[in-house]
């Protein structure tokens, strides 16, 4: 919004110029969100406690889980609404509010952030529940990824671009390789990358700030992708492919970066509040989305690494127990298994976003070995 207003009066107002940077709208975009979230913060946390919002930690089948995170229970739960809340305000403030790309990133976040305060608030008011059932959270992701994708797709149409389900991959040049996939095929893809993005960090959300902390890498790097992307000149110099537009989309995931450092100065060990499924769902179906629309799906595995090494330990965890009866994990996902290892919880949480700083340097890299 600021950027249509006060950029209209620059032909007035010379210094006004600078809102048509993306580079400083982005970063004033963290700078806002981060604001945000500090300064409601302690409000909305305040008024979590007093509507006795509070983690439930005996819902484990690991007797030995429940033990080591009993000193967390009653802690503020579904904090992740202030995430979404300080990321879609400062994003509507700094970015182009009508660009496709912000639009449909911000519509996204809001769809999951309802969905995971519906399974929150099922857990929270039925004590014998653990929220919505899988086949239920699973049907609303997907029918939300299906309706992207076909958006997408129209988009695509409508601005006559044949390019637009183009299909790229780390270490090679749009020059050497491309492949613009069916829609039959598009459809299914968008949904595999969304979904699994969301289903992914909320698997990573089980410690105090190791998902705000590895979101907070992750789309600290694809804010700089989307930028490359959106570049003429940059995406030409680097072969990937230039999405006119996208570039925007650098002031939607610096928004979700400051918002997510706010709600870390809470969320810290040890925390005073809990993203829940409100704020888990909805990080990582908006990073999933930024990875579609910039058409660096490939890269996410890469910066994401985090996340897909938990979320492939639930899934060899319950694959495995069912063919051999046996466990591959102490506990799964991932972080408990170091944890029921004898590692201190915060000793987790720092070595993992260490790797996932390390990822994300190396996922931004990609960009010249290729």
């Amino acid at each position: 919004m600021l950027y249509k207003l006060l950029y209209a009066l620059q032909p007035h107002f010379n210094a006004l110029n600078i809102f048509r940077y993306l580079t400083f709208r982005a970063a004033f975009a963290a700078i806002t969100a981060f604001l945000v979230c500090i300064a409601v913060g302690p409000y909305f946390i305040a008024h979590l406690r007093r509507r006795k919002i509070g983690e439930r930690t005996d819902k484990t089948d690991a007797p030995f889980l429940a033990d080591l995170h009993k000193d967390k229970a009653n802690t503020p739960t579904m904090g992740g609404a202030l995430i979404v809340i300080a990321a879609v305000v400062s994003s509507f403030l700094w970015a182009d509010p009508l660009n496709f790309y912000v639009l449909v990133a911000n519509l996204c976040m809001i769809y999951l952030c309802l969905v995971g305060y519906v399974d929150d608030n099922i857990k929270l008011t039925h004590p014998s529940s653990k929220g919505l059932t899988s086949g239920v959270k699973f049907t609303a992701q997907t029918l939300l990824a299906v309706i992207v994708a076909i958006t997408l797709l129209n988009h695509y149409k409508a601005g006559n671009d044949p390019q637009g389900t183009l299909l790229q991959l780390p270490f090679i040049s749009i020059a050497k390789f491309h492949w613009a996939m069916p829609a039959v095929i598009f459809v299914p893809f968008v949904v595999l990358v969304i979904v699994g993005s969301s289903n992914a960090v909320n698997l990573t959300d089980g410690l105090d700030g190791l998902a705000t902390g590895c979101t907070i890498m992750v789309t600290g790097a694809f804010a700089i992708l989307a930028y490359v992307v959106g570049h003429a000149v940059f995406s030409k110099y680097l072969f990937i492919q230039y999405i006119p537009g996208a570039g925007e989309l650098a002031v939607f995931c610096s928004a979700l970066a400051g918002a997510t450092l706010g709600f870390l100065w809470f969320n810290c060990h040890p925390a005073e509040v809990f993203m829940g499924d409100t704020g888990s769902l909805p990080l990582g179906g908006a990073i999933g989305f930024v990875a579609v629309a910039i058409k660096q799906e490939f890269l996410l595995v890469i910066i994401g690494g985090i996340f897909v090494a938990e979320a492939a330990s639930v899934i060899i965890q319950v694959l495995n127990y069912k063919c051999t009866r046996r466990r591959v994990f102490r506990c799964a996902p991932l972080h408990h298994h170091f944890q029921f290892g004898g590692w201190a919880e915060s000793k987790v949480t720092i070595r993992f976003w260490i790797i996932a700083a390390i990822l994300a340097a190396f996922g931004l890299a990609t960009l010249k070995l290729r």
